[in-house]
């Protein structure tokens, strides 16, 4: 397993992490397999979505702070139950196919970090399996 850093700067930012994912693949020399890629935070999540239109992010950003906003009714003493409910809603990893030693993605698929509570460093833990 291999862990690499990611510092957010905003409260809620997409960050396409896939080619770090990739170098962690490249150097477990892996031609076949799958690759987890976790994030150890409750305020925080993985995802896969489109790489191409910056535009795509900031709507997702958007549309779950519509939806997922601060409510005077939440009780949890951080004040931060809504980046909870948010990283429970993407959830905390995924696993990406890996064949000929590339991540199996479509052509408009990246793999982003999802920060809902920061800005803060976050940690992002890859495990690599070979088939």
């Amino acid at each position: 397993m291999e862990t690499f850093r990611v510092s957010t700067k905003e409260h809620t930012q997409l960050i396409n992490i896939s080619s770090e994912v990739q170098k962690v693949v490249r150097n477990a020399d892996v031609q076949d397999g799958l690759c987890a890629v976790f994030t150890p935070h409750t305020t925080a999540a993985i995802t896969i979505n489109e790489n191409a239109d910056p535009n795509v992010q900031r709507d997702i950003k958007l549309k779950i702070d519509d939806v997922f906003d601060d409510d005077p009714r939440f009780r949890h003493a951080e004040g931060n139950s809504d980046a909870h409910i948010k990283s429970s809603v993407f959830g905390c990893q995924e696993q990406i196919i890996i064949e000929n030693g590339n991540l199996v993605l479509g052509t408009w698929q990246g793999i982003y970090f999802c920060e809902f509570d920061g800005p803060r460093t976050r940690k992002v833990h890859v495990q690599v399996l070979g088939a």
